[in-house]
């Protein structure tokens, strides 16, 4: 990224050029970005291209103020750390679904980050509902965010019998749990954003996908809460966990919510893969 690049996204954020990459600042970012570029699956929806590659990224992401998916998220908000001078590692992750099982791989896309005063630290402002603070990476107790209460821990076998790490403790798989539950098991291995290539063609293609079924929108705010749109229908989420869902009957009711809930323009609802209606 250059520096009009990073000038723009962190105009995006509403945030100041951090003096240096601490984790204090790293906390601004990852909250910032949770709250002003929302988690969303449209482009599969719309029929747009999804490009894991850098200046796509940034075009969708700064200059078209759109959201994205765990790859776009996250992988934009990995070059924007890098170019703030923080050492950026690309992690793959197994997202568990029912009953436990887990998703193929290179399922999510998270961010190992290293400051200049604090360690290593596990980011991610592309899972929707997660934690709104980066986690300490290398803490295996409870961590309190006001997402919930997570844990990173060392993972076991998984259902082949497989150990990640090859029973090197400092290589293995981790889990990380929200509120007693298992979200995603994480690699430790770092990768490079073409890996999740093969991921984001199943999410953006499959039928079994939990993104081709439906469109979604959604974004911390700033009270904590949380907006989302699904389809056509609309919940606000209180910070105490109360939630308020409402119906929208036209389109241009479901356009104007993009637009001044998500800051989203759009031209057309997006309509549900296959079905073409929105939602």
């Amino acid at each position: 990224m250059n520096t009009a690049e990073v000038d723009a996204y962190l105009r995006r954020l509403g945030v100041e050029q951090p003096a240096w990459p601490t984790v204090d600042a790293l906390r601004e970012l990852h909250l910032r970005h949770l709250e002003t570029v929302p988690f969303e699956n449209l482009s599969i929806h719309l029929g747009e291209e999804i490009v894991l590659d850098e200046k796509r990224l940034l075009d969708k992401v700064v200059e078209a103020r759109r959201g994205g998916f765990c790859y776009e998220l996250n992988g934009a908000f990995g070059a924007l750390l890098a170019a703030l001078g923080y050492d950026v590692q690309l992690l793959a992750a197994r997202v568990y679904g029912d009953e436990g099982r887990l998703g193929i791989p290179y399922d999510h896309l998270a961010l190992r980050v290293r400051t200049v005063d604090g360690g290593d630290w596990l980011a991610d402002v592309g899972f929707g509902a997660h934690c709104h603070l980066p986690l300490a990476f290398g803490e295996r107790g409870e961590q309190k965010d006001p997402g919930g209460t997570f844990r990173i821990s060392e993972a076991g076998a998984d259902a082949a019998g497989v150990r990640g790490g090859h029973d090197r403790v400092e290589a293995a798989d981790l889990d990380v749990s929200l509120n007693g539950r298992p979200v995603y098991r994480l690699e430790v291995r770092p990768r490079v954003l073409g890996d999740f290539m093969v991921g984001a063609w199943w999410h953006s293609t499959s039928p079994v996908s939990p993104f081709t079924r439906s469109p979604v929108c959604s974004r911390i705010t700033e009270d904590g809460g949380r907006i989302t749109l699904s389809g056509r229908r609309f919940t606000v989420t209180a910070p105490d966990g109360t939630r308020r869902e409402h119906g929208t009957g036209t389109d241009e009711e479901v356009l104007a919510l993009y637009r001044d809930r998500f800051g989203i323009v759009l031209d057309t609802v997006p309509a549900a893969r296959g079905t073409g209606t929105g939602g």
